[in-house]
């Protein structure tokens, strides 16, 4: 039997891959099924982590959406906006390490590898300041990075935040609940790929397969 997301997770996870590779008029339509299905505070996540993955233009974009079809205020001050550099580091360390599991000391050798300051960043403002964030569980967090990195054709991140989304807590079925909720934001030939991506993810770890 295959899984089916709850109604909240299947729309924010929708948002998510509508944020990082949807036109306006598709983000607007996700938006307006987030006002009767999931609590405006997780939205609000989604939205705010949405700069990692789509670049501020489309976070913008889709904070300007939100504010429209939610008629809510922006809050006026955020506590974790005062948090300090060393404080998200060890944040972002201890984060990205649930995420990447046994390939964490390889993950952060390749990035240095590519430029110490793509590392820095990726650990301080990625994994610290944004997804280290308590008002959104990381499972949740990684089901719709998975659904932004389909949503933005990437799939090298796909295949990494695949295994991210099992490493904390995210069943096989859930994975393939968020890929084939996207089935009507992607072609379906990109769908049927990210699920087969999945299924070899989870032969190799060895998980239970997908139904």
């Amino acid at each position: 039997m295959l899984h089916q997301l709850d109604a909240s997770t299947r729309a924010l996870v929708r948002l998510s891959a509508a944020i990082a590779g949807g036109t306006e008029s598709a983000v607007r339509a996700e938006m307006d099924v987030c006002v009767a299905a999931a609590d405006p505070a997780l939205v609000e996540e989604i939205i705010l982590q949405s700069y990692l993955f789509a670049g501020f233009p489309r976070a913008l974009n889709a904070a300007r959406a939100w504010r429209a079809a939610s008629e809510r205020l922006a809050p006026g001050e955020d506590p974790r906006s005062r948090g300090g550099v060393n404080e998200w580091r060890h944040q972002g360390e201890r984060t990205c390490a649930v995420v990447y599991g046994e390939a964490y000391d390889r993950l952060r050798d390749n990035i240095r590898a590519l430029h110490p300051l793509l590392d820095e960043w990726m650990i301080v403002e990625g994994y610290g300041k944004v997804l280290s964030r308590p008002q959104l569980d990381l499972k949740t967090r990684e089901l719709a990075i998975v659904a932004a990195c389909a949503g933005a054709r990437q799939q090298r991140q796909l295949h990494s935040h695949l295994h991210g989304a099992l490493n904390c807590g995210a069943s096989s079925g859930e994975l393939d609940a968020t890929l084939r909720a996207l089935g009507d934001l992607l072609p379906p030939i990109a769908i049927d790929s990210y699920r087969q991506l999945l299924r070899k993810v989870v032969a190799v770890r060895g998980d239970a397969p997908v139904a």
